[in-house]
């Protein structure tokens, strides 16, 4: 599958080092042969580009470093691991739960101040799904969080309170940096995180993988992909969006994103490059505090009192449009995290005041991104392609949320979620992406990064624990959702060009599956299963 403009199909291809040097018919092929050339029959399997996820943090190596983190499904679970974390610990050590997002558990909501009090009596416990949390009483003590807590820093968030005894609930919305945790687990040496970042690559070649973009790279990480592809231990090529806090003085912001744009990695490199920055805009869906146009609404399932409560925006619009223009002036994608409509208005706002005072282009050549992109109003679907903006969405997501969101929301709101179709028509690039963030194993992993589940997702709109179709209409079509296709377009925002698998002489990368995908019934995408990865030309993965 050549997915060049005609969607060609084609028999054969002939590989020399690490291009391909032609696409072909059997015997088009076959006559180039050489004494040497190696013949191989795939037996009618599928071959397709590797493929892309534009957004993962590969810092998920080190989840179950210190010990197993076993799945969590209801918050009983969540309070048998606290109890049994606890124990082994002992009195005064800290329990930490990390990115079990209550859209997954069966009772969808967090586990209270009391149940974690009543789990871990002698331990300050923190459930973060980060920039939220819910923590226990000795937590909360231990952190300085009380009733007249309040914060004093300059950056978002705050303590829900209890409406008669204004004591703290132990919820926080986005403002996780001030709870004062001190990890219990073993630290692990720069050799171990090496060692488990190759294994993690490795994973994702298992799953056809073979370029990714970390959306939120710390220098330690940087650092530790050069010495990677210095060594020849790069088994996928990586783009890097390095993470640029927004809290402290402005100038200071603005000369962190100028020094990332003057890095010798934003040369051309075919392994490692870095594109752009990352920040976050807004709280998340799956905690509740996604910066909406319309309130959540009261929520047990969040815990929203506030009728009129519409999420949380970390960073104020007149804060935003200097930090995206010095990144746009210094070349540099900027990206941020924008899960609810509001978030995602407002940076397309700041984007557009971008493209009245900068030079005619100079905004869409940095190929300026939203990422999650969770929620859009239908006025802004046609924005994206009039400013060139890139989407970064997580089909997974519609799969492993609908259930808890449509209990929040309703059907009716949420054609707003997701909205592939409507942005595919209206011209806007697409990225796929899994937001990988912990845990190996492309289906126990939070979140799944098996692409294939995410294709089979946007095409069929069908997700775990939910009956029928979420907004059918809004499901991609075989073609635009083909993998390669999104190969082709998770290009364009990953790596600001537009090609993706650009036919003879040029991809490097490719990968056998056992399923034609064009063709077999739509619920049987996501079981397609890779056989052999190749990248330059290498095999870096063969399925036993």
């Amino acid at each position: 599958m050549t997915v060049d403009l005609q969607f060609s199909l084609a028999q054969a291809m002939a590989v020399k080092g690490d291009k391909i040097a032609l696409v072909g018919t059997d015997d088009q092929v076959l006559a180039t042969k050489a004494p040497h050339t190696v013949v191989r029959d795939l037996g009618g399997k599928t071959v397709l580009p590797g493929l892309i996820d534009s957004h993962v943090h590969p810092g998920a190596a080190m989840t179950e470093f210190d010990h197993a983190v076993p799945e969590m499904e209801s918050i009983g679970d969540v309070l048998d691991y606290v109890a049994a974390r606890a124990r082994p610990l002992g009195e005064g050590k800290w329990v930490e739960i990390s990115q079990v997002f209550i859209t997954r558990l069966k009772e969808q909501r967090y586990p209270t101040r009391d149940e974690l009090d009543r789990a871990a009596p002698k331990n300050p416990v923190i459930f973060s799904t980060h920039p939220d949390a819910s923590l226990n009483t000795l937590a909360l003590k231990l952190s300085g969080i009380d009733k007249d807590f309040k914060v004093t820093d300059g950056g978002p968030g705050y303590a829900e309170k209890d409406a008669l005894t204004g004591e703290p609930t132990g919820i926080l919305r986005g403002c996780t940096r001030y709870v004062k945790v001190v990890s219990s687990d073993k630290k692990a040496t720069e050799e171990d995180r090496y060692l488990r970042t190759i294994e993690l690559f490795k994973a994702y070649n298992a799953v056809g993988l073979t370029c990714i973009a970390d959306r939120a790279a710390e220098p330690d990480a940087i650092s530790r992909y050069q010495k990677m592809r210095d060594a020849g231990d790069l088994s996928v090529r990586i783009a890097v969006s390095e993470h640029v806090a927004t809290i402290g003085s402005l100038d200071s912001v603005r000369s962190h994103i100028r020094s990332i744009a003057d890095s010798p990695l934003r040369k051309d490199d075919p392994m490692l490059r870095i594109i752009g920055i990352k920040i976050y805009l807004d709280g998340g869906m799956l905690t509740g505090s996604a910066y909406m146009l319309d309130p959540w609404g009261v929520s047990k399932i969040y815990s929203i009192t506030d009728p009129q409560y519409r999420g949380v925006l970390l960073v104020p619009p007149a804060r935003l449009l200097p930090i995206a223009r010095v990144a746009a002036e210094s070349g540099l994608q900027f990206m941020a995290h924008s899960v609810g409509d509001g978030a995602v208005r407002t940076l397309l706002d700041c984007y557009e005041q971008l493209e009245k005072e900068l030079p005619s282009g100079a905004l869409q050549a940095t190929r300026p991104c939203i990422t999650h992109c969770n929620f859009v109003h239908p006025d802004d679907v046609k924005r994206f392609a009039a400013l060139g903006v890139s989407a970064d969405v997580q089909p997974v997501w519609l799969y492993m949320d609908s259930r808890t969101l449509a209990a929040q929301f309703g059907y009716d709101r949420l054609s707003r979620f997701q909205p592939l179709h409507d942005l595919t028509e209206a011209g806007a690039i697409l990225g796929g992406g899994s937001d990988h963030m912990q845990k190996l194993g492309a289906r126990r992993a939070i979140n799944p990064y098996d692409p294939f589940l995410g294709m089979g997702t946007a095409i069929t709109r069908r997700a775990r624990w939910y009956d029928g179709a979420m907004h059918p209409e809004e499901a991609l079509t075989r073609e635009q959702g083909h993998p390669p296709v999104h190969n082709q377009q998770r290009l364009a925002a990953v790596q600001g060009t537009s090609g993706g698998f650009p036919g003879a002489r040029q991809i490097r990368r490719f990968i056998v599956v056992d399923n034609d995908i064009l063709t077999c019934p739509p619920e049987q995408i996501e079981n397609t299963r890779v056989l052999q990865t190749y990248l330059a030309g290498k095999l870096v993965f063969t399925a036993k």
